[in-house]
């Protein structure tokens, strides 16, 4: 059989409608999952900021407990009670007051 090559051919776009479906799933769950994840990691990275600053006010508290009076400095409690900073990622202010006032402690994570 010969083909007219003048003659427009009907191209077969059926591979065309079977790629294009899939791609169009994996878009949509693309789409709704990067903003979950963001979610996700917002959130972890606020429970991490709360709960370094509630191991250092526990510390603070167990020395008070076992000296008899709050450290004076930050540095004190990360050697002597193992409280650990990751100080490129957290900014720690710790003012004390008195020896037997719990000393102000905030904790903010750096970059945000």
């Amino acid at each position: 059989m010969s083909r007219n090559r003048f003659q427009k051919q009907k191209r077969n776009l059926a591979p065309l409608r079977e790629l294009l479906l899939p791609v169009a799933a994996f878009a949509l769950v693309v789409g709704l999952f990067v903003p979950a994840l963001s979610s996700v990691s917002s959130t972890a990275r606020q429970a991490e900021r709360d709960s370094l600053e509630a191991a250092i006010r526990r510390s603070a508290a167990h020395c008070y407990a076992t000296e008899g009076a709050y450290p004076e400095s930050l540095d004190y409690l990360c050697s002597h009670y193992g409280v650990q900073i990751d100080e490129e990622r957290y900014l720690v202010d710790y003012q004390v007051f008195a020896s037997n006032l719990m000393p102000s402690i905030t904790v903010i994570a750096r970059g945000e």
